[in-house]
């Protein structure tokens, strides 16, 4: 797959999306660049907002299996892995697999389950496998988890705990939308819900072949050094217990790489890896107890990190193509 068939690619998505997702192009973006990166999304607004339907709505476009399932507080590991069972006409036991077991899992509501059934997807979300009765199983590629969750509700939720945090790409925030796109909004779903004619344009195959080329995105060694002096810089800050770990450096490189490619580019850029930044990093961050908590600190304090880093005196690249930049 070259630059021109992965950009097709991300097109045709977007266009999809667009038939029934109204603005939220950045968040849109956001998601696609997450899923180039391999990578795994947490959705994390208000209720009513379209967290639910925009993961819907990218499965939808991919020719893969998809899966749903509500995180409830009476919710087991093996509802998630799937069991074995004793089948009586065989006279043995068979694995019945769970909805684990697909190329695009919406765990909605992650946070109202409990830690021991969060827990469970620490293993498939990191290493693309799960172990059920000392029996390992892999999952087939590509395979992306998007979460969703409620900041504002707390009562009867459990909030995930910084290892399963870690194990998120990234955590895109959409908010509200404007005046002009809720009346869009309103004429597009008065009639029907046109989630219900949205068709696969994309293969999972081909989805595939863009994760590998999105990897070999490439990105100079002076820009490698700005990622990893950014995550530094987390670790630094005077309010901050926890910073971002080189897990988090790895995943700001994927996610520079994917969003290059979002963009049109064949090669990484300073902005990309800002644009990127707070969504990868922020949700990583923990604050040392005592400090009064707001909406936004960590956000701020990964802006302030960009605004202290200097940015490398920008060098000519000559990409695959042959263009010069």
């Amino acid at each position: 797959m070259n630059l021109q068939e992965v950009t097709e690619l991300i097109q045709s998505i977007r266009d999809n999306l667009a038939k029934v997702i109204v603005g939220k192009e950045d968040g849109v973006d956001l998601l696609l660049t997450a899923m180039l990166a391999n990578g795994h999304v947490l959705l994390e607004d208000v209720p009513g907002t379209g967290k639910t339907l925009l993961a819907k709505v990218l499965a939808r476009s991919l020719d893969c299996t998809f899966k749903r399932i509500q995180f409830t507080p009476d919710l087991l590991p093996s509802d998630l892995s799937g069991i074995n069972y004793y089948n009586q006409k065989l006279g043995d036991f068979q694995f019945r697999p769970g909805p684990v077991f697909a190329n695009v899992l919406l765990a909605d509501e992650i946070n109202r389950a409990t830690p021991r059934t969060q827990s469970s997807l620490l293993e498939c979300m990191e290493e693309r496998q799960i172990t059920i009765d000392g029996v390992t199983h892999e999952l087939e590629a590509p395979f992306l988890v998007i979460a969703t969750q409620n900041p504002i509700d707390n009562h009867g939720t459990f909030p995930l705990p910084e290892a399963q945090l870690d194990r998120f790409l990234m955590r895109i925030t959409t908010g509200y939308p404007s005046s002009e796109e809720g009346i869009h909004i309103l004429q597009r779903f008065r009639q029907n819900n046109p989630l219900d004619t949205t068709l696969a344009v994309v293969t999972a195959q081909q989805v595939v072949a863009a994760q590998r080329f999105a990897a070999s995105v490439m990105i100079s060694d002076d820009l490698l050094s700005y990622i990893i002096h950014i995550t530094e810089a987390t670790r630094k800050s005077p309010s901050v217990k926890l910073g971002a770990s080189p897990r988090a450096s790895g995943a700001l490189l994927r996610s520079a790489q994917g969003y290059a490619l979002v963009r049109g580019r064949d090669y990484v850029t300073p902005d990309d890896i800002k644009a990127v930044a707070v969504p990868v990093l922020a949700h990583r961050l923990l604050f040392n107890h005592g400090l009064k908590s707001r909406e936004g600190q960590a956000a701020e304090l990964v802006n302030q990190v960009l605004q202290q880093v200097e940015v490398p005196v920008e060098k000519l690249v000559l990409t695959r193509s042959g263009r010069v930049d």
